[in-house]
């Protein structure tokens, strides 16, 4: 008799099978993922023990040996080992400074300001080299500064008054600068001797001390060829030495000596 297959139930579906499992290793059991493979040994199916605390015990010496962040409390005590390891001194007063330049001494309410900000010795002294840097220049334009205000002073009252003074002084630079050598110009005119002697050429109508070529002197000191020579030295128009415009200025005034 036929089967009617519209009322037959439908049969239970076979199972499917697992995927098979890999045998553990020989031994023991499998790894854990959470293991690293250099803490597990795969003959006996265990952790190596050993292994993991001669590794922890490393890792604890690593961390002790660390110097902590401190904190912002001076007297944090891990905020003055670190400082310490650092090189800073126990106090302010212990900041070795050199100041060979002479323009300041090393300021103790300064060091201690440094010092609380944890600054190193090296730290000190650069602030103070980059102090006298920049204060150098600056006192030495002061001090020319000054200095020039003094010599005008002096021309002024020497040719009775502001407004002679700058009559006299126009006539002198354009004098100067149709007669003399550019060096010799410069030279003369940043001293109040320098700018008699100008006067006194100019008055005299005798420039050839000083022209390229100057005329055929004696050959004794302070004659023309040498003076001419002078002038044109370095140590005269660009380092200002002190004896050397001294010996120029006398031997202006042996050469002119009926100079105003």
């Amino acid at each position: 008799m036929t089967e009617n297959l519209l009322t037959t139930p439908v049969p239970d579906a076979a199972p499917i099978p697992a995927p098979a499992t890999p045998a553990p290793a020989a031994g023991g059991a499998r790894r854990p993922a959470n293991v690293p493979e250099k803490f597990w040994d795969p003959a006996a199916g265990r952790i190596r023990v050993e292994a993991l605390l001669k590794s922890y015990l490393e890792l604890e010496r690593k961390l002790s040996s660390m110097v902590p962040m401190p904190g912002p409390d001076l007297a944090d005590p891990d905020r003055r080992r670190l400082l310490g390891a650092l090189g800073v001194p126990e106090r302010p007063d212990d900041y070795a400074i050199d100041c060979p330049h002479g323009l300041f001494e090393p300021d103790p309410e300064l060091n201690a300001r440094l010092h609380a900000e944890g600054f190193t010795p090296a730290q000190v002294q650069l602030v103070y080299d980059l102090a006298a840097e920049r204060m150098v220049p600056l006192l030495q334009d002061l001090a020319a500064e000054f200095q020039a205000e003094r010599e005008i002073e002096r021309l002024v009252e020497y040719f009775g008054g502001e407004d002679r003074w700058r009559e006299v002084s126009r006539q002198m630079l354009a004098w100067a600068r149709k007669t003399l050598p550019p060096a010799a110009v410069e030279g003369l005119s940043g001293s109040f001797d320098g700018v008699m002697a100008l006067y006194r050429m100019m008055t005299s109508d005798e420039p050839a001390a000083l022209r390229a070529g100057a005329g055929e002197g004696g050959d004794g000191p302070g004659d023309e060829r040498e003076l001419h020579a002078m002038i044109r030295d370095p140590r005269y128009w660009r380092d200002k030495d002190p004896a050397f415009v001294a010996k120029v200025t006398d031997g202006f005034r042996r050469l002119f000596p009926g100079g105003a």
